[in-house]
This record gives structure tokens, sequence and C-alpha cells, in this order.
């Protein structure tokens, strides 16, 4: 099925299957890499079971905030934690809005309500949070604090943004998912492109999840392998090794190129040459 053929819903399930069996996506699960506790089967899962919260993003109706809070719901009926997470906070406004300019619309209009049934949904997940956040998803008095700040979904992207770089795509327009899905049209045709569009957003941003995870020093040294991979200086295979045996999970990344792929697919960018 071409692109232009396919409903938005089967767009971003397109494109949520696509990037996790890219190979090789150092550091990440991918066709020929597991987790201990997360295995591609989980990822696969989950595409299949936000369906219904892809389709409810794609009506243009109901609450942003919501609807992330039903992806993570619907998803969270394995072992396999979470997956998507990050995915759905990119994914989940590109469907309401329809594309990036609608998306940016649409984050705006956001209000306290959605910032309420996002940091519940969050509660439901394992995502690694900055130590210093004053917006504690683990503390119950964090949704009072919203409540009592009239703070939107928008502002607590906003306030998160200097520390996570999805959070930021709120906020600057989805500028690395716009350029994600540029250096698609560029590269060319098939997966490939996707291998060497990761790269390249590894080689120029240092990943907020590897930030806090592992600290900055870590985030820019493997900035550094993924520029030399791609100036020919170090074996990509050697490089994702490194990361699966030191932990290093470009999430983030990840997370962005989901997004990137949802939008260069919807503009005819083809994947299975």
């Amino acid at each position: 099925m071409t692109s232009h053929l396919m409903s938005p819903a089967e767009r971003a399930q397109l494109a949520l299957m696509l990037e996790v069996t890219a190979f090789p996506k150092p550091g990440n699960v991918d066709r020929c890499h597991d987790y201990p506790d997360t295995r591609l089967e989980h990822f696969l899962a989950s595409v299949i079971f936000s369906r219904p919260s892809l389709e409810e993003a794609a009506s243009g109706r109901g609450r942003i905030g919501e609807i992330i809070g039903h992806a993570v719901r619907q998803t969270n009926v394995h072992n396999g934690g979470n997956t998507h997470f990050g995915a759905f906070i990119l994914l989940i406004p590109l469907l309401y809005g329809g594309d990036i300019e609608g998306a940016k619309r649409a984050v705006v209009r956001t209000d306290v309500s959605d910032a309420v049934a996002f940091y519940k949904a969050f509660a439901l997940t394992r995502v690694r949070m900055n130590e210093s956040d004053e917006l504690d998803v683990n503390d119950p008095k964090t949704l009072d604090d919203l409540r009592n700040r009239n703070m939107t979904l928008y502002d607590v992207m906003e306030h998160s943004s200097p520390n996570d770089m999805v959070a930021r795509e709120w906020v600057n327009g989805f500028l690395l998912t716009r350029r994600g899905a540029d250096m698609l049209h560029q590269i060319g045709q098939g997966r490939e492109a996707i291998v060497e569009m990761f790269l390249t957003l590894l080689a120029t941003e240092p990943d907020t999840f590897i930030i806090k995870k592992h600290g900055r020093d870590v985030a820019e040294r493997t900035m550094e392998k993924a520029r030399d991979v791609l100036a020919g200086r170090r074996v990509l295979e050697t490089f994702d090794a490194e990361c699966i045996e030191n932990g290093i999970n470009p999430g983030s990344i990840a997370d962005i190129t989901i997004a990137a792929l949802f939008i260069a697919l919807g503009e005819g960018w083809a994947w299975d040459y």
C-alpha cells in the first residue's frame, strides 16, 4: 500500500514499525537486538495495541492529553514496560493537527486538563526523569501544583524542554521532526535511509535520554562516535555493539525518528525500496 492510500493512523503505525525494525540502529532494540526486559515483540505489540488512540488523534476530536493517556493504557498490557511514550508525545499532536503546522496550532490550545491527564499517564510508565525536576510524576502533589499554577500541557513541555528534546519539539515547532523528514527525502527511498537519518541526528544532537541515564559527557562521546561512523572512521556495527554493552540507548532520537518517518511517509517517501 502506497503512503497516499494509507489512513493517518496506518501511517503512524508504519512509522512505529519501521523505526524499531531498522538495523543497525546503535543502542536501541531492533531486529537483531533485544534488551533483557524489553524485546522487539513488545514494541511490535504496542504498534498494534495503539491503533485506537492513533485513530482517535487523527479524528481531531477530544483532548491531546487524554489521547496520550489512552495510548499509554492501551500499550501498557505486556511485560516489556514503556515502549513508545515519547513517540506518542510527538505522534498524537501530529495526527491531531494533520501535519506539523496543524500540530503547532493544536499544542498551544492544550489546557490544564491535558496536563493532568498527561501526568496521570506518565505515572504509569517507567520513564526516567531528571532528579531536579520540581514537577515530579511520582509526587501526588504534582497534580495539585499543575492545577494551582494553571499549567497547560504546552506549559509542561516548555518547562521540560531545556532537558528533554522530545518536549522541546512542542516548543520549537517540531524542528528536528521536520529536519529528519527532510533528510529522508534527501537520502532517498528504502530502509537504509532510516539508519542514516538516525545516525545523522545522533551525530548532531545530544540525546537527552542518554543524558538522563548516563550524563552529558557520555551523550557527547556518543555524538562523536556517530560522527566517526558517518565519516568512515568507525564501523557502525562496532559502535552498535559498544552502545548495547554499555546500556547507551538513544531513546529520544528514536522517538524523533518515528515522528520524522510519519511526516515523510505523508509526503510520499517510500519505505519498501
